[in-house]
């Protein structure tokens, strides 16, 4: 039974179907899954009785849920958001560009909010790609040897970082940039609401960004509440 003085974040790991209730009601539930829900849904004038009922219905459906990444090796976790997250990150920033070019040439006169928008996509461009770099470069593989000593009941393996929270720490920190430059677009754009007549690049522009912002959502929640905290208690056994 999920109540509102639990955080989001807690709701979302003990309840795999809670993430797309809080995707429908614009909770996030990866940088600022820290929140109680009650506080969560006062803060964005969420009725949380609504938000309860949703989330209750939500576990109570029989359809197959997504797969529960807090059971898989932390191998297979880091692999997934690599080959999943981390390529349509790449991805779709590049298609986001394009269109916000597009936009901004058409109607940026009119509509001071996307030259704004353009900006910020800009700058969270150049800060998740250099941000998935050092992931894949240093963290994950870390991880994974990390995780392979302890099955094969070998040394820790050495680092340049110390202990694994230290880049742990530092990679927290830029989800939570990337969350806020990301809710930046959101206010920017009206929650992704392309004005009255727009025409169909304009609404693939803000669909985009909407899909995005969800896509990333997932993304960190799988970073910051599954993949990390098990990596650190991972290394305390280790040590």
């Amino acid at each position: 039974m999920t109540t509102a003085i639990e955080t989001v974040r807690e709701i979302a790991l003990k309840q795999p179907t809670s993430i797309r209730v809080f995707e429908k009601f614009g909770i996030d539930y990866c940088c600022g899954g820290r929140k109680p829900l009650a506080d969560a849904c006062t803060t964005q004038n969420l009725p949380i009785n609504s938000v309860l009922a949703a989330l209750e219905a939500a576990a109570a459906d029989s359809a197959p849920s997504s797969e529960d990444w807090s059971k898989a090796s932390l191998a297979s976790l880091s692999e997934h958001i690599v080959s999943v997250h981390h390529a349509y990150v790449r991805k779709e920033l590049l298609r986001l560009a394009l269109l916000a070019q597009k936009v901004v040439v058409r109607h940026g006169d009119t509509r001071a909010e996307l030259p704004e928008i353009q900006r910020t996509m800009g700058q969270l461009d150049e800060e998740l790609i250099a941000h998935l770099a050092k992931e894949e470069a240093v963290l994950f593989p870390y991880i994974v040897r990390l995780e392979r000593a302890i099955m094969d009941k070998a040394v820790r393996p050495k680092s340049c970082f110390g202990t694994v929270a230290n880049p742990i720490a530092m990679m927290t920190q830029e989800h939570d940039a990337a969350g806020v430059l990301m809710a930046t677009i959101r206010s920017l754009s009206h929650d992704f609401v392309a004005p009255e007549g727009a025409c169909p690049t304009y609404h693939a522009f803000y669909d985009g960004l909407k899909e995005f912002e969800q896509d990333l959502h997932q993304h960190i929640h799988l970073e910051n509440n599954i993949l990390f905290p098990r990596a650190i208690d991972m290394e305390a056994v280790a040590s």
